[in-house]
């Protein structure tokens, strides 16, 4: 991979945050603009980048056999992402109450807003749809391992399975069946879908720059002290150990790309929203995911230049 096209995608994706920093001085960012941006990213352009990847890559039994292998090797990551932080936490903040939320944000990232934009721009429509099936085996793990975790019963419950049911899981099903029944779809709408799927950066840039807005010094020192492991673990640890163990594997050089480049997203967009839903740590979700989503911009093209001397790429 070149490394000059990562960093004019990272630059690119920094000066779109920058923009939603300034437009975040235009208007009010409270909860109500917020669930606009999460609703026209999520439910909208999110599926529609999906589905014109899908339209984009000539499906055949490979890919497909592809497809199930980084479904289960996002979970393994995941998973893998979540024990380390579980255990420095215990390591090194064995009486701290915020393991949980500790774990959860060291293993799992931005695989949606940020993941699927930048492998589409790095590697392409098949690297994008990749990236979809990774973020899916996020959500997979959100709502099973996330959910127990985060209940005071430790119990899962069928209803947590409707939180699965979303856009962007919808948008791989009913792309998969209309691939798989060679179902061409009339030009007019994959021409909308691109238009469409072309909203998903910038939105989601927009989006996170507005939120860098609202971070607040005096909770960063609150909490700074318990920050450092998901930051740690997510931007740095997690890249590299993947990078390690796909070695044992022999898999096309997308995939490969793909899974490294999901590995080193910052901390996802949505744990302040989990949090809150469960009763765990809000504010410290929403910290860990903008500053970490600050330092990804330096950490993504230096874990690619580190992992590219090695040879991975």
């Amino acid at each position: 991979m070149e490394f000059s096209i990562v960093f004019q995608s990272i630059l690119n994706i920094t000066i779109l945050i920058l923009i939603g920093v300034l437009l975040s001085k235009t208007f009010s960012f409270n909860d109500e603009t917020r669930k606009m941006f999460i609703n026209l990213i999520v439910n909208i352009a999110m599926p529609c980048m999906i589905l014109f990847s899908i339209f984009k890559v000539d499906l055949n039994a490979g890919i497909f056999k592809s497809m199930l292998i980084v479904f289960c090797l996002s979970i393994f990551i995941n998973l893998l992402g979540i024990a380390l932080g579980w255990i420095l936490s215990i390591t090194f903040q064995g009486d701290s109450t915020k393991k949980r939320e500790i774990a959860l944000m060291s293993g799992l990232g931005n695989t949606g807003f940020i993941g699927i934009p930048l492998c589409a721009t790095l590697i392409g429509p098949e690297a994008a749809l990749y990236a979809a099936i990774f973020d899916a085996g996020v959500d997979f793990t959100i709502w099973t391992v996330g959910v127990i975790m985060l209940q005071k019963n430790r119990k899962f419950a069928l209803q947590t399975l409707k939180s699965m049911l979303n856009m962007p899981t919808a948008a791989i099903v009913v792309g998969l069946v209309v691939a798989y029944f060679n179902f061409k779809p009339p030009a007019f709408f994959v021409h909308l879908t691109e238009q469409l799927a072309g909203l998903a950066t910038p939105l989601a840039m927009f989006y996170i720059g507005m939120l860098i807005m609202t971070l607040q010094r005096g909770k960063v020192r609150e909490k700074g002290h318990h920050l450092w492991i998901p930051l740690m673990v997510k931007l740095i640890l997690l890249p590299f150990s993947v990078a390690l163990f796909i070695h044992f594997f022999e898999l096309n050089p997308k995939i490969i790309q793909t899974l490294l480049i999901q590995s080193m997203m910052p901390t996802l967009t949505l744990a302040s929203i989990l949090f809150a839903k469960y009763s765990a740590d809000e504010e410290m979700g929403a910290l860990t995911t903008i500053i970490s989503t600050i330092i990804s911009l330096s950490t993504i093209p230096l874990m690619i230049f580190l992992i590219n001397l090695i040879g991975v790429y």
